[in-house]
């Protein structure tokens, strides 16, 4: 077999997991309940947000909140803070690809 296989975990509960994450590319999947988020962090990598299904509530450097519906990609530059949240009733799934792969860790906000 030549080709890699992944898997991505379903279900409503709450999941942040690295997929893939090699030289080429990182890829996440992210199952977000209402009232969870993601830690206030600033970007890595040139990352696209994939809004699988719920909608997406997301504040970029100063900027006011953005949301975002499912079936958008987001595409944010590297080096951005970023406050990426669920604000919604529905269950919010992501995936994330960075790419390139960033050459240096996720620097979380305090």
């Amino acid at each position: 077999m030549l080709e890699k296989v992944y898997k991505v975990t379903g279900g409503d509960n709450k999941v942040i997991e690295i997929v893939i994450n090699d030289e080429n590319v990182h890829y996440n999947h992210m199952i977000l309940p209402a009232g969870q988020g993601l830690p206030l962090h600033r970007t890595n990598s040139n990352v696209y947000m994939f809004v699988v299904r719920g909608t997406l509530t997301i504040s970029l450097a100063d900027n006011p909140a953005q949301v975002y519906e499912k079936g958008t990609i987001i595409n944010i530059p590297n080096g951005i803070e970023m406050n990426a949240r669920n604000e919604h009733s529905e269950v919010l799934e992501l995936t994330v690809v960075k790419a390139p792969a960033p050459q240096r860790p996720v620097q979380m906000s305090k």
